[in-house]
């Protein structure tokens, strides 16, 4: 399993891999709301579940931060449509 790492000061979640790093990026939008606007897992790196470790893990945060979530992305899109 790997470790999400936040970082709030870059907007984004990462999972450390050899070379360059799974992301998800967020930014936030007036009032109470966040945007997820992308997720990225290197090519070599795909279909080992760590974009809905990135995904699972943002909106976790964003949900304990009661913020209300919009998704441009269209992965945490199709994520939220799946899960909810």
């Amino acid at each position: 399993m790997h470790q999400v790492i936040h970082e709030p000061d870059n907007h984004r979640f990462i999972i450390e891999l050899d070379g360059e790093p799974a992301k998800l990026a967020y930014r936030y939008i007036r009032g109470n709301k966040i945007d997820f606007t992308s997720t990225y897992v290197p090519l070599r790196q795909r279909g080992k579940g760590l974009a809905e470790a990135l995904v699972e893990e943002g909106l976790s945060w964003a949900r304990f931060q009661g913020y209300d979530i919009v998704a441009s992305c269209w992965y945490v899109d199709q994520f939220l449509e799946e899960n909810t």
